[in-house]
């Protein structure tokens, strides 16, 4: 099975040469990841020891709004890695030159946008970026978004801009939540299905939930998502330094998946890696 992983952050340690933001230690600790770096080398042999053939690289907020660390991994191994890029996301100008160049960079799938912390929640509803969505339609950029608060306002925006690719991140779960507290913001999200152009990723499962392994609490609104949404149109995903700052192998992650879901050969292939290469363009290579 070609499988791709719809998020992984890769990250270097903080130096002089390469600054966090402020109080980026601490938002990666509340959030379960380590905080010693996690590089391109490491992120390798997990994925060939569990058979993962790419990983799409979701650059942690803490380093800024930079990708070039993304794009050394991509360099190095353009047939395993691709990036969604951070983008100053209320600098218009700065921002749409970013993207204008990044067209040339076969790397760069498209942007990823945050309104989930207190200096972006808002941007979704008062303007800031009001000048994205049709920019992004216009020239095609696929957009992973988290904005666990604004699914109503996701929809109206993915039916404005019907050429636009919209891909929710962690089905459209708030941070921090677990077991069936996350049910309000999963059925939210279901709502979501009706827009042909958005997308779902069923990703950092393990994240959700106080109980064991393989998590089958959990497990039940993965089945409802990819109901709602159709196998086409989930992708699996990781977060793979939570899972293993808690104990969890890759292989873990994907067997969760592939062996107790009860999802058909059919839907995990489109799940596991086909969909969202279809949905970025980025043609599987087997």
């Amino acid at each position: 099975m070609f499988i791709v992983d719809s998020q992984v952050h890769l990250w270097l340690d903080e130096t002089p040469e390469h600054p966090w933001v402020k109080g980026a230690r601490e938002r990666l600790i509340k959030n379960g990841h380590r905080t010693e770096a996690f590089t391109y080398e490491e992120c390798l042999k997990h994925m060939d020891q569990a058979g993962v053939d790419r990983v799409m690289i979701v650059p942690g907020s803490w380093e800024g709004d930079r990708i070039d660390y993304a794009l050394r991994a991509c360099e190095a191994h353009p047939d395993r890695f691709g990036v969604m890029a951070r983008i100053p996301q209320n600098k218009p100008k700065e921002a749409m030159a970013m993207l204008k160049d990044w067209q040339s960079i076969p790397y760069v799938k498209g942007t990823r946008l945050t309104f989930h912390r207190p200096i972006d929640r808002n941007w979704m509803i008062d303007g800031t970026m009001d000048w994205y969505w049709p920019f992004a339609e216009k020239h095609g950029v696929k957009t992973m978004i988290h904005a666990p608060i604004w699914k109503r306002e996701t929809g109206e925006v993915a039916e404005k801009h019907p050429g636009l690719r919209l891909i929710v991140d962690h089905m459209g779960i708030f941070t921090r939540l677990m077991d069936d507290a996350i049910e309000y913001w999963v059925e939210e999200t279901l709502e979501l299905a009706k827009h042909p152009n958005i997308y779902v990723k069923v990703s950092a499962l393990p994240s959700y939930s106080s109980q064991p392994y393989p998590f089958e609490n959990v497990n039940k609104y993965v089945r409802q998502m990819v109901e709602a949404f159709g196998a086409e149109r989930c992708f699996f995903g990781t977060d793979l330094t939570r899972q293993l700052n808690h104990g969890l192998s890759y292989q873990d992650c994907i067997e969760q998946f592939t062996k107790h879901m009860g999802f058909s050969q059919q839907q995990l292939e489109w799940i596991m890696g086909r969909g969202i290469s279809e949905c970025l363009e980025w043609p599987a290579t087997r």
